[in-house]
């Protein structure tokens, strides 16, 4: 097999990134990293460089390039047969609610970005932010409830859902979101991941700050 590379951004604040390397990680595959700091006079030029849309995450192996977070997870799924549960029933869903995190959301996203090595933040969010945040919580409820009795993941085990949905437990980490005691749980165990901390970790050692990004106080 090909070497994979996967260009990120700043892994403090670009969510999307996230979700391609976390999938990656909790896969156990090897890759080479690159990261292209985002903000910056020279960060569209070398994006352009690799990644057709101009947006990370950038998946590339060979004369291959992925540059979709979902996108890559699938084809991650599609060389290791790994990554989504095994039920149908539960593989369904799992895809379901993945997707529903790749384009909903955008109110709660605008109103607290990702910034994963800050804590209590404070950022007011609307009504409508405030609904997406229990959507949120009635997703990873019924999840768990139906199919993570077997883990301390939404389906049990690690799937592409989790990655999918790690940049949100770190907003309601970095903003102190009140949540129900089993989305709390969630989040508090996705925390204690290793392959997760180890980004927060790099995180807090990136020395660029993007200031539209640094919501609350």
């Amino acid at each position: 097999m090909a070497p994979l590379t996967l260009v990120i951004g700043n892994k403090n604040y670009s969510s999307w990134s996230l979700r391609g390397w976390l999938a990656i990680k909790k896969l156990g595959l090897a890759f080479e990293e690159i990261v292209i700091p985002l903000d910056m006079p020279e960060t569209r030029a070398r994006l352009a460089e690799v990644s057709p849309s101009g947006r990370v995450p950038v998946l590339r192996q060979g004369e291959l390039t992925v540059w979709d977070s979902l996108a890559i997870c699938e084809y991650l799924g599609e060389l290791t047969g790994r990554g989504w549960p095994e039920s149908p029933e539960a593989r369904a869903v799992a895809r379901a609610v993945s997707a529903e995190m790749h384009s909903g959301f955008v109110n709660l996203r605008a109103q607290w970005p990702m910034n994963a090595r800050a804590s209590g933040r404070y950022a007011a969010l609307t009504p409508a932010a405030q609904a997406e945040v229990a959507r949120i919580e009635a997703i990873w409820t019924d999840c768990r409830r139906r199919f993570g009795t077997k883990g301390p993941w939404l389906f049990g085990e690690f799937t592409f859902a989790d990655a999918m949905y790690a940049p949100v437990v770190l907003r309601f980490n970095t903003y102190g979101a009140r949540l129900s005691s089993a989305a709390g749980s969630y989040v508090r165990g996705v925390l204690e991941d290793s392959a997760l901390k180890e980004w927060v970790a790099a995180a807090k050692r990136e020395p660029w700050t993007i200031a539209s990004d640094e919501a609350g106080v």
